[in-house]
């Protein structure tokens, strides 16, 4: 292979594996998070340095916004964000946010239950294990994503 052609090939892929990202960047999504909460409000913060477009709903009544998205009980997590068809419930981390958004799977959404220490927005603990779940559009959860220690 010649050299311009090598060079060709590599810059071609190379912007092939951009359109994700530039596909997350800059695209919106709604936060709906209950008023006082400094967590919410560090996640929110991540996803607008990500690029996202956020709009942050503060909203005394989550449970209604939980149950307009049919987002399972044991998955809820202390706050929704909505982008496109897809829900994150919780501190979901950026990069499986950003790999739904890019990928566009057939799912309802991602979620991450509970308020896991060291999740997105939870503080730094690098030794906090969780898992992000995948919500299939019946409902159903498996594991998307397993965060662990290295």
């Amino acid at each position: 292979m010649k050299r311009r052609q090598f060079l060709c090939s590599v810059a071609a892929v190379g912007s092939i594996s951009l359109i994700g990202v530039a596909r997350a960047a800059g695209e919106s999504m709604i936060v709906y998070k209950d008023p006082n909460c400094g967590c919410c409000e560090a996640w929110a913060n991540a996803m607008t340095s990500a690029g996202f477009t956020v709009t942050v709903k503060h909203d005394d009544d989550l449970a209604a916004i939980k149950a307009k998205y049919k987002i399972p009980e044991e998955l809820q997590g202390c706050h929704t964000a909505v982008s496109g068809p897809y829900f994150f419930e919780g501190h979901v981390p950026l990069e499986a946010v950003e790999t739904v958004i890019s990928k566009r799977p057939d799912i309802a959404g991602l979620a991450v239950p509970g308020m896991p220490a060291g999740s997105l927005g939870m503080g730094n603990d690098p030794q906090a294990p969780y898992d992000v779940y995948s919500v299939s559009n019946d409902r159903k959860a498996e594991v998307f994503m397993t965060v662990r220690p290295s």
